[in-house]
């Protein structure tokens, strides 16, 4: 009977399993029985029998099955559990249908084991049941097995699931222009609290110093104005990066000063507060500056044809780097100004030309009439730049200095009519510097290893000299060993011959004795 399965797959946290289907025909026309009949271990015992039961080998195992299922990947274990019951010695088995929980998996299965499978409310349902009593139906499962085995394959599925490199985080770049934008809005409140509050004690500075940061350094050095004398002339003008005519400005404005008097612990709060003011601005600065090197580690191109700020902007409004490089170019164009698109469709109004890549200097720099089309090119080049940084392996800046050179090309077409580079030419440019990148530290490499490779033979000569050296003094004790033991032996001899001499001398002289 069509969309009745005859087995079902049933994936686990201790492996998966392979059960066959009793009544096939009864269950398929009665889902409504086969519904209450889930509750009931001996009633669902006699619709589903347990066929094969293949365990994971350890922890990794599981998690890599599980993480292929969830990605709709039928992997070696799988195929073999289905190879060896299904379709035993390759051949294929009529009237087979295989009831599967996912459907990507179950087109997996289809495409490269050719089994049918099927994924309807029956199948969806026996799996529920046997999910149910699985610590029954399974073999060898003790009470709490599968749960403990369930709890630790989430703990491990959900960590490799927010693993990131470490080195091309784009959740660290979210963070931090978020925190940079408020630390924007921070700063410029407190600085201007400041003004406000030291500016009854010494109006007169406002005027001489526009800048927030300054004027509060200022305030924390100078304090009560009345001590200002010629000997902080040169504290002054450094404070002032160098400015000798606002330094003597600022000393001539304290003596003048129309400013009301300030209690010592009024002055000690104020003090206070602007030195606040000036560690949270150095703090801003150091803020910047670790976007700014995030973003050429996680987004290089993008920084490099867009910049670092607004490229952060785009890719914290999109969620993260992936999402902002699955957008085609014409959502990137409009992102940010989704209030401005929405009230346009529901009035039927024009829609908004840009969001967020509206503050890109390319766009600025845009003559008026001019600043739809150039929307439009900066999006699509924005679009290329995302996707490049998020799936290339190794990435760079070269693709992102090329686009960024179209995007200049194009604002001096719109306003000269010179004419452009193609695509296609400016991505080949951009690939073959990067070959020409990688060649030069294959060379780089390569002298390396021709340096260790003559290292190694010195090395070699060395050790070759050495064993040389020994073998010949080895030869040399040898051969004076040798020369002992010969010596030794002439003088044995001698002794012998002398010793032989002198015994017929003897014999001789007793003879002639008697």
């Amino acid at each position: 009977m069509p969309g009745t399965p005859t087995h079902v797959l049933f994936e686990s946290a201790v492996g998966l399993a392979l059960f066959k289907v009793e009544q096939v025909e009864s269950i398929g026309s009665q889902t409504k029985q086969v519904q209450e009949a889930m509750d009931d271990l001996p009633s669902f015992g006699k619709m589903v029998k347990l066929l094969s039961f293949s365990p994971f080998k350890s922890a990794p195992d599981a998690l890599q099955g599980a993480l292929d299922i969830s990605e709709g990947i039928a992997n070696e274990h799988l195929k073999t559990l289905l190879t060896q019951n299904l379709r035993p010695e390759g051949k294929k088995v009529k009237g087979i249908e295989l009831g599967v929980c996912d459907r990507n998996l179950a087109s997996s299965i289809v495409s490269e084991l050719g089994i049918p499978c099927d994924t309807g409310e029956t199948s969806q349902e026996l799996i529920r049941g046997v999910r149910l009593h699985a610590e029954k139906l399974l073999k060898g499962m003790a009470d709490g097995d599968l749960a403990r085995a369930q709890l630790g394959l989430g703990h491990s599925f959900s960590r490799s699931k927010v693993k990131f490199n470490v080195n091309r985080s784009d959740n660290m770049i979210i963070q931090a222009i978020a925190l940079l934008d408020t630390l924007d809005k921070d700063v410029n409140t407190f600085a201007m609290r400041v003004r406000e509050w030291y500016g009854w004690h010494f109006p007169e500075l406002v005027r001489i110093v526009p800048d927030n940061i300054t004027y509060a350094r200022l305030a924390r050095y100078i304090k009560a104005k009345e001590h200002l004398s010629e000997d902080n002339l040169e504290d002054l003008t450094d404070i002032l990066e160098g400015d000798e005519t606002a330094a003597h400005n600022v000393l001539d404005a304290a003596r003048a000063s129309m400013g009301t008097e300030v209690g010592e612990l009024d002055m000690i709060n104020i003090e206070n507060f602007a030195d606040r003011v000036v560690h949270l601005a150095d703090y801003r600065k150091s803020m910047h500056a670790y976007l700014v090197e995030k973003m050429h580690l996680v987004a290089p191109n993008l920084s490099a044809l867009l910049g670092e700020v607004v490229g952060a902007r785009l890719i914290s409004h999109a969620g993260s780097l992936t999402n902002l490089a699955k957008y085609p170019a014409s959502t990137v164009q409009i992102l940010g100004a989704e209030k401005a698109l929405f009230r346009a469709l529901k009035t039927k109004g024009n829609t908004p030309k840009y969001g967020l890549i509206y503050h890109a200097s390319a766009i600025s720099r845009a003559a008026p009439k001019n600043k739809g089309r150039m929307s439009r090119f900066l999006a699509n080049k924005i679009s290329i730049a995302c996707r490049i940084d998020c799936f290339s392996e190794a990435p760079s800046t070269k693709f992102g200095e090329v686009l960024h050179m179209q995007v200049e090309e194009r604002l001096a077409f719109y306003e000269t009519g010179k004419p452009t580079t193609k695509n296609s030419d400016a991505m080949r440019k951009a690939i073959a510097a990067i070959e020409e990148a990688a060649g030069d530290l294959m060379d780089v490499d390569a002298e390396d290893d021709d340096k260790e490779d003559v290292g190694a033979d010195e090395e070699e000569d060395s050790t070759d000299k050495k064993k040389a050296l020994k073998t010949s003094s080895k030869v040399d004790k040898k051969k004076k060993k040798k020369d002992k033991k010969s010596k030794s032996e002439d003088v044995e001899k001698a002794a012998k011959k002398a010793a032989k001499k002198a015994e017929k001398e003897e014999k001789k002289k007793k003879k002639k004795d008697a």
